[in-house]
């Protein structure tokens, strides 16, 4: 009997577990370790920050959806990885042997690379519920004295997207209350251009995003750096292609929510050997460490090159169909293993997004990821806007009921109109 344990029950983790389930014998032991009990749809927060969505709306508790279907469940933190000696120690004190071990913790969030980010500074977050929630109350103290808003994503970020969604959400709440006259909006981001998106743009993301925004009275700054964040007040480089300053900024803000660069979790991080100097897991394309063979990874948490060089430094996005076929190879790559066979299952480097922008919205496809590409595709309208909210919908109940299904690629292709990727 071989004892399989998933760090982490995000959008990586959860379909991990329910997948080996149904995969593997049922003598094999199958293990879910997560900091916290519940699981939580963090491509809703944006909706949390305005007050569109509540915490009961897109978190469950995850032991008993696990336990139904026959996997452990401990609500601990992983304070340490002994990789060669294959042993979890975790906060409480207890340790947790693996045979085979699957990283999807998802990232850790570098607020501190500058100071005065973060909701422990002066700026909020929509990474977490928690931050959400937070944002949530500020934006309700801000609505009582409107004034300026910086909406962006901060050098070294990988995920521009929710950035983007945000600042379209906002728009339109303000516009709902009445209160869009009101508030200045300005978009900051290391992106070197409006629609890069880490992926070097999709289609005509760059027009068709540029035109969204001078619609709706957004100006935007790229190229950014941001140094610090004071209260009331941020301070922005903005480069120019050859990455030199060309203008200081000061921007004065009222509310201000900025993604932060990722870096790998600390324990990950720590192991000699398995992460690149950001934390972030080096796997080979079966997603299996090269130095570590019993150590899968999957998401967020991986180590991806950016697509390009950009003049300030941007990361590249990991959307939830990347991290459900990285899951499935990882699945059967241990299927294989435990058989006495060699991995061969490879996960994609296609990106497929659905994209909320307050009343409306933004589809692409990428395929792949990389430039030059086979499909690169990028439309807007309000089914998008629709379609995301449905498929809040059906990715939470799947969740709850145990499903071992391709969530991403059975909704999203259908409601792209698109029969099948290769």
């Amino acid at each position: 009997m071989a004892h399989i344990v998933i760090l982490g029950a995000g959008t990586g983790g959860m379909p991990a577990a329910y997948e080996a389930r149904e995969a593997l014998d049922k003598s094999h032991k199958i293990t879910v370790i997560n900091a916290v009990d519940y699981f939580q749809f963090v491509p809703s927060n944006p909706w949390i920050a305005v007050g569109w969505r509540k915490r009961p709306d897109i978190t469950f508790p995850i032991r008993p959806h696990l336990e139904r279907k026959g996997i452990d469940f401990i609500a601990d933190m992983v304070t340490e990885i002994d990789a060669a000696g294959s042993t979890l120690k975790l906060s409480r004190g207890e340790t947790v042997k693996y045979d085979y071990l699957i990283i999807a913790t998802g990232p850790k969030l570098a607020f501190d690379e500058i100071p005065g980010v973060g909701p422990e500074g002066h700026t909020q977050s929509v990474c977490t519920v928690d931050h959400a929630e937070k944002a949530y109350d500020a934006y309700q103290s801000f609505l009582d004295n409107p004034g300026p808003a910086v909406i962006g994503a901060v050098q070294g970020a990988s995920c521009f997207g929710p950035a983007y969604e945000f600042a379209f959400i906002v728009d339109a709440d303000l516009r709902k209350r009445k209160l869009r006259d009101k508030v200045p909006m300005t978009y900051v981001t290391s992106e070197p251009y409006i629609g890069h998106l880490g992926l070097g743009g999709v289609g005509d993301s760059k027009g068709m995003l540029e035109s969204e925004m001078r619609n709706h009275h957004i100006k935007w700054i790229t190229n950014a750096k941001v140094s610090r964040v004071e209260a009331g007040k941020m301070y922005v480089d903005e480069h120019n292609d050859a990455g030199q300053v060309i203008k200081q900024h000061e921007l004065d803000f009222k509310f201000s929510m900025m993604l932060p660069a990722f870096k790998g979790v600390d324990p990950v991080a720590r192991v000699e050997g398995l992460c690149n100097p950001r934390g972030f897991v080096i796997v080979d394309k079966h997603q299996r460490s090269p130095k570590y063979p019993n150590i899968y990874s999957a998401g967020v948490c991986i180590a991806i090159p950016p697509v390009e060089q950009t003049p300030v430094p941007t990361g590249t996005p990991k959307t939830g169909y990347m991290i459900e076929s990285m899951v499935t190879a990882i699945v059967h790559n241990i299927e294989e293993e435990l058989t006495g066979r060699m991995p061969t299952h490879t996960g994609t480097w296609n990106a497929i997004c659905l994209a909320d922008m307050g009343d409306t919205g933004a589809a692409f496809v990428a395929l792949p990821q990389i430039p030059p590409r086979n499909v690169n595709w990028f439309k807007k309208g309000k089914w998008v806007h629709l379609a995301k909210i449905a498929f809040e919908k059906y990715f939470i109940r799947k969740m709850k009921n145990g499903t071992s299904e391709p969530i991403y690629e059975k909704y999203m292709l259908k409601a792209l109109g698109i029969e099948r990727l290769k």
